[in-house]
Protein backbone atom coordinates (compact mmCIF):
# COMPACT_ATOMS: atom_id res chain seq x y z
CA UNK A 1 0.00 0.00 0.00
CA UNK A 2 1.34 3.38 -0.98
CA UNK A 3 1.74 6.23 1.50
CA UNK A 4 1.26 8.81 -1.25
CA UNK A 5 -1.92 10.87 -0.97
CA UNK A 6 -4.67 10.11 -3.45
CA UNK A 7 -5.55 13.07 -5.64
CA UNK A 8 -9.28 13.71 -5.90
CA UNK A 9 -10.95 13.47 -9.28
CA UNK A 10 -12.07 16.89 -10.42
CA UNK A 11 -14.81 17.44 -12.98
CA UNK A 12 -15.72 20.84 -14.37
CA UNK A 13 -19.51 20.80 -14.18
CA UNK A 14 -19.59 24.02 -16.20
CA UNK A 15 -17.70 22.44 -19.11
CA UNK A 16 -19.63 19.17 -18.84
CA UNK A 17 -22.93 21.08 -18.82
CA UNK A 18 -22.04 22.70 -22.15
CA UNK A 19 -20.80 19.41 -23.65
CA UNK A 20 -23.97 17.55 -22.66
CA UNK A 21 -26.29 20.29 -23.92
CA UNK A 22 -24.47 20.19 -27.26
CA UNK A 23 -24.76 16.39 -27.35
CA UNK A 24 -28.48 16.57 -26.46
CA UNK A 25 -29.08 18.97 -29.36
CA UNK A 26 -27.70 16.30 -31.74
CA UNK A 27 -29.38 13.30 -30.09
CA UNK A 28 -32.71 11.95 -31.39
CA UNK A 29 -33.99 11.67 -27.79
CA UNK A 30 -32.93 15.31 -27.13
CA UNK A 31 -31.06 14.34 -23.98
CA UNK A 32 -27.55 13.26 -22.95
CA UNK A 33 -25.94 12.04 -19.74
CA UNK A 34 -22.58 11.23 -18.20
CA UNK A 35 -21.74 9.49 -14.94
CA UNK A 36 -19.19 11.61 -13.08
CA UNK A 37 -18.81 9.50 -9.94
CA UNK A 38 -19.35 5.82 -9.27
CA UNK A 39 -20.97 3.35 -11.58
CA UNK A 40 -23.84 0.89 -11.75
CA UNK A 41 -22.41 -1.21 -8.91
CA UNK A 42 -21.19 1.68 -6.72
CA UNK A 43 -23.03 2.67 -3.55
CA UNK A 44 -22.78 6.34 -4.52
CA UNK A 45 -23.36 7.42 -8.11
CA UNK A 46 -23.63 10.90 -9.59
CA UNK A 47 -24.90 11.44 -13.11
CA UNK A 48 -25.15 14.72 -14.98
CA UNK A 49 -28.17 14.79 -17.31
CA UNK A 50 -28.96 17.36 -20.02
CA UNK A 51 -32.58 17.60 -21.17
CA UNK A 52 -33.81 19.95 -23.87
CA UNK A 53 -37.02 21.90 -23.28
CA UNK A 54 -40.07 19.66 -23.62
CA UNK A 55 -38.23 16.41 -22.89
CA UNK A 56 -39.78 14.17 -20.24
CA UNK A 57 -38.28 11.28 -18.34
CA UNK A 58 -41.35 9.09 -17.98
CA UNK A 59 -42.56 7.92 -14.60
CA UNK A 60 -40.14 5.46 -13.03
CA UNK A 61 -39.30 3.92 -9.66
CA UNK A 62 -37.32 5.95 -7.16
CA UNK A 63 -33.90 4.84 -6.00
CA UNK A 64 -33.66 4.21 -2.24
CA UNK A 65 -31.99 7.57 -1.51
CA UNK A 66 -31.50 10.28 -4.15
CA UNK A 67 -31.28 14.01 -4.77
CA UNK A 68 -31.63 16.19 -7.83
CA UNK A 69 -29.57 19.37 -8.20
CA UNK A 70 -30.40 21.78 -11.02
CA UNK A 71 -27.28 23.29 -12.59
CA UNK A 72 -29.13 25.27 -15.25
CA UNK A 73 -32.62 25.67 -16.62
CA UNK A 74 -35.96 24.79 -15.07
CA UNK A 75 -37.49 21.34 -14.50
CA UNK A 76 -40.62 19.86 -12.96
CA UNK A 77 -40.27 16.83 -10.66
CA UNK A 78 -43.61 15.04 -10.37
CA UNK A 79 -44.56 12.49 -7.73
CA UNK A 80 -47.82 10.96 -6.56
CA UNK A 81 -50.32 13.72 -7.32
CA UNK A 82 -47.88 16.55 -6.58
CA UNK A 83 -45.08 18.39 -8.34
CA UNK A 84 -42.16 20.69 -7.66
CA UNK A 85 -40.74 23.26 -10.05
CA UNK A 86 -36.98 23.53 -9.63
CA UNK A 87 -34.59 26.13 -11.04
CA UNK A 88 -30.82 26.55 -11.28
CA UNK A 89 -29.33 26.37 -7.80
CA UNK A 90 -32.09 24.20 -6.33
CA UNK A 91 -31.36 20.88 -4.64
CA UNK A 92 -34.29 18.55 -3.97
CA UNK A 93 -34.74 15.22 -2.28
CA UNK A 94 -36.37 12.79 -4.68
CA UNK A 95 -39.36 11.31 -2.87
CA UNK A 96 -39.30 7.53 -2.40
CA UNK A 97 -42.13 6.98 -4.87
CA UNK A 98 -42.66 6.66 -8.60
CA UNK A 99 -41.85 9.98 -10.21
CA UNK A 100 -41.18 11.73 -13.52
CA UNK A 101 -39.03 14.65 -14.62
CA UNK A 102 -39.89 17.23 -17.29
CA UNK A 103 -37.59 19.90 -18.72
CA UNK A 104 -39.45 23.21 -18.89
CA UNK A 105 -36.34 24.86 -20.40
CA UNK A 106 -33.08 23.44 -21.72
CA UNK A 107 -31.75 22.08 -18.42
CA UNK A 108 -28.87 20.26 -16.82
CA UNK A 109 -29.25 18.40 -13.53
CA UNK A 110 -27.08 16.27 -11.28
CA UNK A 111 -28.74 13.08 -10.05
CA UNK A 112 -27.08 11.69 -6.91
CA UNK A 113 -28.08 8.17 -5.87
CA UNK A 114 -27.04 6.28 -2.74
CA UNK A 115 -27.81 2.58 -2.90
CA UNK A 116 -28.42 0.61 0.25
Amino acid sequence: MSDEPVEPGVTSLTALREELLAAARLAPARRAAATVHGGHDARLRQTVIALLAGVDLAEHDSPPDATLQVLSGRVRLQGQGRSWELVAGDLADIPPERHALAALQDSVVVLTVLRG
